[in-house]
């Protein structure tokens, strides 16, 4: 490990020296690069350096410990020794977990997918209100957010929301959201006040930029027809919406947002990089075939990642069996103490992995 580390500090210096050079700054795509690696190198090398701190005060402690008399003065070492094996033993430990290999997804920006699935308009009804709930959750982390497509339902839910969220941690702090959500409650159109189970899926892709993903013209087939509202009602008098299918994996991306065709076309390239790529990192993953279907499903009442239960003011989280009495501060953003339990959990999971190959 320190041997690793060592090479850490040197390239972290040599990082140091590009973000000064007039070459890289004046290059944005280049300065972006550098600066991102810049912020994964940082905490690495605080830590080695309070590590090698802690192991120089631990060596002084004992050369001093071998030449001090009796009494208190060997008392007040003995503890500064116990202090700095205490250190030694914590930032071990947190760079273990720092050094533990990096998700290839890491630093992008997410483009997420709500899709009402299993329940009728319910179904509808709690796509929109998984969406309030990201975006909240969004504001609250200072991520940025971009709603890039929405079709909305007869009574004000979402058939599906496509949105993007912004920031450096988004993809760790949203992907493990990516599966099927089911609710329970009781419907605005149940007259008979029973509670009802109904599910939406969400899909969590990282933005992929055109140098990851490249898409010859030749394989897209682009329709252009007028936007609809709920209803199937005409919206706009042109043109302006946009479907793209990608020939040779068939998937298709429909955008109407923008009264604009370039731009709806703009968003539907957005979407479809990001299908792409995710369905690539799938394939080369040691769990290809399942990856995608473990967070979309079929969307089934059975299927679920997470569970919402109103009566009870309760969501459970079946993948680490958490299960948390406050639904309604949860559906307001402070979606935390799910997703720090679930970062937690994959860092236990990839710990218990590294030892295993140790």
């Amino acid at each position: 490990m320190l041997e690793r580390l060592e090479g850490l500090e040197r390239e972290y210096e040599a990082v140091l020296i590009q973000l000064s050079d007039p070459d890289v700054v004046g290059d944005q795509k280049k300065l972006r690069q550098v600066s991102r690696r810049h912020r994964e190198l940082e905490p690495v090398i605080e830590a080695y350096r309070d590590y090698r701190a802690a192991n120089e005060d631990l060596a002084v402690a004992r050369e001093m410990l071998g030449e001090a008399g009796a009494g208190e003065e060997r008392d007040m070492i003995r503890e500064e020794m116990e202090a700095a094996e205490g250190r030694i033993a914590d930032l071990d430990e947190r760079l273990k977990v720092l050094l533990l290999p990096k998700d290839p997804n890491d630093g992008k920006n997410v483009i997420v997918e709500i899709r009402g699935a299993e329940g009728g308009e319910e179904a509808n009804l709690f796509a929109r209100d998984l969406f309030e709930m990201y975006s909240r959750y969004a504001e609250r982390k200072g991520f940025g957010l971009e709603v890039l497509g929405r079709d909305p339902s007869d009574m004000g839910g979402y058939n599906q929301v496509t949105f993007m969220v912004k920031g450096d941690a988004a993809w760790s702090h949203m992907k493990a959201e990516g599966g099927p959500h089911r609710v329970q409650r009781v419907p605005v159109t149940e007259s008979q006040g029973r509670v009802h189970t109904s599910s939406a899926t969400v899909t969590v892709l990282p933005e992929a930029e055109e140098v990851d993903v490249q898409i010859e013209d030749k394989d897209l087939k682009i329709d252009v027809y007028r936007s609809t509202g709920p209803g199937g009602q005409s919206v706009n008098t042109t043109d302006s919406a946009v479907r793209i299918t990608h020939l040779p994996s068939g998937i298709v991306v429909a955008m109407q947002d923008e009264k604009s065709q370039i731009q709806n076309r703009a968003k539907a390239m957005q979407v479809l990089r990001a299908r792409l790529l995710k369905a690539e990192q799938d394939r080369h993953a040691a769990e290809a075939s399942s990856a995608r279907r473990s967070q979309v499903g079929g969307g089934g009442r059975s299927e679920k990642i997470r569970t919402y239960n109103y009566k009870e003011n309760r969501v459970t989280d079946h993948r680490i069996g958490l299960t948390l009495y406050k639904l309604d501060k949860i559906m307001l953003g402070e979606l935390d103490e799910i997703i720090d339990a679930l970062m937690a959990d994959e860092r236990a999971r990839q710990l218990a992995g590294a030892d295993g190959e140790g």
